[in-house]
């Protein structure tokens, strides 16, 4: 006779807040990280266009994709499947009493990863990557199409790692388990990204879920990560010998 462990297989209502934000995150990342990387789409760009207009096509297209897989799918499909939801539960809301804590965080965070991502953007294998928009003469226009593209994927990442995947978790599971989760998904998502970024997305990843839960809201992460993706692209610009910066 087979003797089996006493294990509860059934999905109560109370479980749907965990399962559900853990499986949109993974699933919506991996949706947008391989069609991101697609060469097939990446070809149907530079079929259309020549090399610089096409660079800035499809790094804005990835950037759009990524705000809607990453953010407002995600987001919709949390507050249609878990009830009693809302914008402000996922911390998509402007909140009085904690803003002076959000502007003081957003302060004292960039003065520490801005001169961070200025170093290290301008290493030689950093270079390699960035900026995205390889286009050989940037112009205004790409510097445009640069700034909001990344505000709005910052946006749409941030909604879903510091506002879906950790709300709901810190709620039902408890703070410290729910940042456990979060930081070990956001961690080995930028595994693709190399050993450097793995590790550092640790202690970014617990910094920006502790502010999150204290100020109740994504905007500190938003900023904050903006503000690093911003100085990388533009330092990243100034010092690749093979890009330059036109103005028109």
């Amino acid at each position: 006779m087979v003797n089996s462990l006493p294990v509860d297989f059934s999905l109560k209502e109370e479980h749907l807040s965990v399962v559900v934000p853990i499986i949109l995150a993974i699933v919506s990342f991996v949706i947008y990280w391989f069609t991101a990387q697609s060469e097939k789409v990446k070809e149907k760009f530079y079929k259309k266009s020549d090399f610089d207009t096409a660079s800035e096509h499809h790094i804005f297209f990835t950037k759009i994709f990524g705000f809607l897989t990453m953010g407002v799918i995600p987001l919709v499909l949390c507050l249609v499947l878990l009830p009693g939801t809302s914008l402000a539960y996922y911390g998509l809301a402007y909140k009085a009493d904690t803003l002076a804590l959000t502007l003081i965080c957003i302060f004292i965070l960039s003065l520490v990863v801005v001169p961070m991502a200025s170093a290290s953007a301008r290493k030689s294998k950093n270079l390699l990557k960035y900026p995205q928009i390889r286009a050989r003469v940037w112009t205004n226009k790409t510097v445009l199409i640069n700034i909001v593209g990344w505000a709005l994927y910052l946006f749409g990442y941030e909604t879903l790692f510091r506002g879906v995947l950790l709300m709901p978790l810190a709620e039902h599971m408890g703070v410290w388990p729910a940042i456990a989760i979060n930081i070990a998904i956001y961690s080995a998502i930028h595994i693709p990204k190399g050993l450097e970024e793995t590790i550092g997305a640790m202690p970014l990843g617990l910094i920006l879920c502790l502010v999150t839960l204290a100020t109740g809201t994504i905007w500190v992460a938003f900023c904050v990560h903006l503000a690093m993706a911003l100085t990388n692209s533009f330092t990243a610009l100034k010092f690749h010998p093979d890009i330059s910066y036109k103005r028109n």
